[in-house]
């Protein structure tokens, strides 16, 4: 046969941090974690650690294992640079596993650091993430001339596109999910070598069968109907009658392996008999090469501007497609609301209804408070420096991460001196410009997507989110007093004051004029009720917790003690609500996602 068959996983762990623990900025974060034991069945192993976090790194042993023995280069997979990071950390075994893995069996597919939506980052924040990912993949993707990218959630618009594909100097592959593409009607396209136009520059896209990809995760298939899904499902009969090869391509997050103790073997076996049935496994990354350089015949225009597609503006791989108008997927899932006709969503959550409002809010004060550090960051940076230019300021931040991720550059014997990250801006105290690097990296740690990805507000994502974005203003805060900028500390003090006051923002905002659904949604109970705490020892909503849970440690004592006449630091507890989507892990507290320690 000349059906092709690859499979891509995403690994991405967002972590169980509570509280970031002072530094200079001379060294990588060190950070306090949650204490909330599960457990998960791997095969007939039973895999448990103190937290989500560290239980689903611990699986990744068997995972990487069992990927390991397959073809090389049958499959990709990208590893999130924090994920790698904290494996690194925790499991340096389970690490240089992975990185044999990514060296030599499968297709190292260049990934954005720290998982956020990136178009609803500013354009700045994207460009300095785009320089950071290529620089942390340099080690997997040096020799070759063809990469792939996957984007947080695969959200994507054409500046995106074109900010990460003008970061390297290679081809990008953006790996995508089928139902982001318009425009799409001649049959012979889907399986093909198609491009993508991203403003000035072409890259190439493939999208995934979402029907396939969710069968094999949500197990809703077993090994056989899988098998024939692909080779009787799939089958382009105008291109095995023309000895064209194409490929059906497939992604999922790799938890997948992990969502039954049977699935690895599942996995194995799945490809195995699609092997035997013909179908060659390949990596969609390796087929757009092989497509590129001859080795695989073309359609005529295949590879070129004939086969350009379309894809929506903040289209995604797994949005609430049942709210989508057009066919395509969205980015409802993350902003709380439909793009197309601006009404804020609802969704079921433990039976009832909830309004999504709270999603926009997050965004909105999120886009906010990362404008304030970057602001104050480049401020300070040009009251000794004013000759530096914005140029100058992006590359010294994007060098920074060989200081935020040292470990990983020096497993590689890459370059992490000071002079090095220093050099943009060189006539700096690097005491200070070290500590600024710091501060605007712990701000894109903040940035996860994970909060808005759920229903319900309370998680542990959301209070690492807050815990970190928190930790960032207050040491801008403390820079500025140190510089004796008061009245630009007295501003950050108020935007971290509207993490406290978060519910606040229901009016600050006017959120109550903004459309519903079903016209519930907006409503001052909707709101509220959105907002309600799913622990028992604390009454304050997710946010206003985490922040004051970083406040009571870090705050000057004057602050802290006028805080204390509005706010009970007693119930600055790190406990959170569960995710609905771990709830197949054995939980020792099953009720709510406790912290059993103190910092």
């Amino acid at each position: 046969m000349y059906q092709k068959f690859g499979y891509h996983f995403h690994a991405y762990q967002p972590g169980d941090i509570i509280y970031i623990h002072d530094g200079s900025g001379w060294d990588p974060i060190k950070y306090s974690e949650r204490l909330s034991p599960v457990s998960l069945k791997i095969r007939d192993i039973e895999v448990k650690a103190r937290n989500w976090t560290r239980t689903v790194i611990k699986a990744y042993e068997y995972t990487s294992d069992a990927l390991g023995s397959l073809k090389s280069g049958c499959i990709s997979v990208d590893f999130e640079p924090f994920t790698l990071y904290m494996i690194l950390r925790y499991k340096p075994k389970i690490y240089a596993e992975i990185v044999d893995l990514l060296m030599n069996k499968v297709e190292p597919v260049p990934t954005t650091p720290f998982h956020p939506i990136m178009p609803h980052l500013s354009t700045f924040e994207q460009e300095i993430l785009a320089r950071i990912s290529f620089d942390f993949y340099e080690p997997f993707i040096k020799d070759r001339d063809v990469v792939g990218y996957w984007l947080p959630e695969n959200v994507i618009t054409k500046e995106t596109a074109k900010i990460v594909a003008e970061s390297t100097q290679k081809e990008i592959v953006f790996l995508l999910d089928e139902r982001q593409f318009v425009g799409l009607h001649f049959p012979q396209a889907k399986f093909s070598c198609n491009t993508y136009k991203c403003d000035d520059k072409i890259g190439y896209v493939f999208g995934r069968d979402h029907q396939l990809s969710d069968a094999f995760a949500f197990n809703t298939l077993d090994v056989d109907g899988l098998v024939r899904a692909v080779v009787e499902g799939r089958i382009d009969v105008f291109k095995e009658n023309s000895e064209i090869p194409y490929l059906v391509y497939l992604a999922s997050d790799l938890e997948a392996l992990l969502s039954n103790p049977q699935q690895l073997d599942k996995f194995i076996t799945w490809l195995s008999k699609l092997e035997e049935r013909g179908v060659e496994t390949i990596n969609a990354v390796e087929f757009i090469r092989k497509k590129r350089n001859g080795e695989f015949k073309r359609l005529e225009g295949e590879c070129s501007e004939h086969f350009r597609i379309n894809v929506k503006d903040y289209s995604s791989w797994s949005d609430y497609y049942d709210l989508s108008t057009d066919g395509r997927t969205g980015d409802i899932r993350w902003l709380g609301m439909r793009r197309e006709d601006g009404r804020v969503i609802n969704r079921v959550y433990k039976g009832k209804k909830v309004s999504q409002l709270w999603k926009y809010a997050f965004t909105k004060l999120f886009r906010e408070l990362n404008r304030s550090i970057r602001f104050g960051v480049i401020d300070l940076i040009h009251r000794y420096l004013p000759e530096a230019s914005i140029e100058d300021i992006k590359e010294f931040l994007a060098r920074y991460a060989r200081i935020f991720f040292r470990e990983h550059y020096e497993y590689f014997e890459m370059d992490t001196t000071v002079e090095y990250i220093m050099e943009p801006l060189k006539d700096l105290d690097p005491t200070l410009a070290l500590r600024l690097g710091r501060i605007y990296y712990i701000m894109l740690l903040a940035n996860h997507s994970d909060p808005r990805f759920w229903e319900n507000i309370d998680t542990r994502v959301t209070f690492e989110n807050v815990s970190a974005i928190s930790k960032a203003l207050i040491e801008l805060m403390k820079v500025y007093i140190d510089e004796n900028m008061h009245e630009k500390a007295n501003y950050i003090l108020l935007e971290y004051m509207k993490l406290l006051a978060f519910p606040q923002l229901y009016y600050d905002y006017e959120l109550f004029k903004m459309p519903g659904l079903e016209g519930w949604e907006t409503s001052e109970k909707a709101w509220f009720d959105s907002l309600k705490s799913e622990v028992p020892n604390c009454d304050y909503n997710v946010i206003t917790r985490a922040a004051l849970y970083v406040g009571k440690e870090d705050l000057p004592e004057d602050i802290r003690n006028a805080l204390e006449v509005l706010y009970d630091m007693k119930k600055a507890v790190a406990d959170t609500g569960h995710i609905s989507g771990e709830m197949h892990g054995n939980w020792e507290n099953k009720e709510w996602c406790e912290h059993r320690a103190r910092v």
